[in-house]
């Protein structure tokens, strides 16, 4: 089981004036569906699908333990046919969100931007808890969201269940 160590910040805007002073590096762009198969406090099960800007899918299931900064993660590659098999008559509706992923400084941001609803976030992973706690985030970062429930994959997911939102 790896670590993943990181951070969240709720994003004002889009960093496009940045990418095109290159003062941020473009790495990728995907799109990513992603699914809860099941989940507790501190544990989630998810699949994901990602797109690339090409058109080209690949599959994941996840399975994360823990809550904050640090947390247990496995993480492996899936067939699409497993993936199908995984949701087929679940009736679930995918967490649809834009990944961007930009370089500055060494260090990747991942920039999140939800389809099914109005938020734009930014994650920044690290090497280790020494790293993540003496980070000072960009002038382009809004607040961090820290612990915020609402704010959680998880959460947002579990709220286009309940609201019955059709894609």
């Amino acid at each position: 089981m790896s670590t993943e160590i990181e951070k969240k910040y709720l994003l004002p805007a889009f960093p496009e004036a940045l990418l095109q002073a290159q003062e941020l590096k473009l790495i990728s762009t995907k799109h990513i569906y992603q699914t809860y198969l099941a989940f507790s406090d501190k544990e989630e099960i998810r699949v994901r699908q990602l797109v690339d800007h090409e058109g080209n899918s690949t599959f994941t299931h996840t399975f994360k333990s823990g809550h904050g900064l640090v947390r247990q993660e496995i993480e492996y590659s899936i067939s699409e046919e497993v993936y199908r098999q995984l949701l087929a008559n679940t009736q679930l509706v995918p967490l649809e969100k834009i990944r961007t992923t930009v370089e500055h400084n060494g260090l990747h941001y991942e920039i999140d931007e939800y389809k099914q609803i109005n938020l734009l976030v930014v994650e920044v992973e690290f090497s280790n808890e020494s790293a993540a706690h003496s980070f000072e985030p960009p002038a382009w970062f809004g607040r961090e969201l820290g612990q915020e429930e609402e704010f959680r994959n998880k959460s947002l997911w579990i709220g286009l269940q309940t609201q019955n939102v059709r894609v």
